[in-house]
């Protein structure tokens, strides 16, 4: 089920658009406060957010150039500014879609819709952490636009890991979700792809990321702000 993230400050238009696209078979996080939304961005790590541009705190502009910096996430403007120049101002600053104010819910989730099948039409998500760029789809890793050669069982335990950030997971769920339920082998195989995806990624300045061991609990990718 993918997620939706919906910034927007205003509760009953949040509330509207919530039972919309869960209707709709969407799984959906609501942000409510300008300063909340790039936590809660890279803790749910959405298929797709919409945006408003009035918020307290930060405004959408900031928050589309903060998400631009970190991920190609699609992004849908959502505000009541109609101006044309407001809409290339988003436009042109990498959001996907722009939805004026007062819109029928029905035409948001279809935008979504939209907007979702040409995202992988287009060659499927990417997930950028600064310098380094993982493309979910072709399975390319990229560290300043140069390529990172991986084995496959290293590239797939980065993708996975990659797909949540900031979340710890034990040697034995990343068994699971990236050896297989009927792997026999010993757990010190995720100690060793570890160490090998560090060893890879060693030009990924740290001060974007890392892959952090949190003693007695596991592995977590890291991703910190700028």
């Amino acid at each position: 089920m993918k997620t939706i993230l919906i910034v927007e400050d205003e509760y009953p238009i949040n509330q509207v658009l919530k039972v919309y696209l869960q209707k709709a078979n969407f799984k959906v996080e609501q942000v409510f406060h300008g300063d909340e939304a790039m936590d809660r961005f890279e803790a749910v790590n959405p298929a797709l957010v919409l945006l408003d541009v009035m918020l307290p705190g930060k405004d959408g502009w900031t928050i589309l150039k903060e998400i631009r910096e970190k991920s190609s996430s699609p992004v849908i403007m959502l505000t009541a500014l109609g101006d044309v120049n407001y809409r290339l101002t988003g436009l042109n600053g990498g959001a996907d879609d722009y939805i004026p104010k007062p819109f029928i819910a029905d035409e948001v989730v279809a935008r979504v819709h939209a907007v979702l099948r040409r995202s992988e039409i287009n060659g499927g998500p990417k997930k950028t952490f600064g310098q380094l760029q993982i493309d979910l789809k072709s399975h390319r890793v990229t560290i300043a636009e140069e390529e990172i050669e991986l084995t496959p069982r290293d590239l797939s335990l980065l993708m996975f890991l990659a797909e949540n950030p900031n979340q710890t997971f034990t040697r034995e769920q990343l068994i699971e979700q990236v050896w297989g339920w009927d792997y026999e082998g010993s757990d010190r195989a995720v100690d060793l792809a570890i160490k090998r995806l560090r060893k890879s990624l060693q030009n990924w300045p740290e001060s974007e990321g890392e892959i952090k061991t949190l003693r007695g609990l596991g592995y977590q990718f890291s991703v910190y702000k700028k």
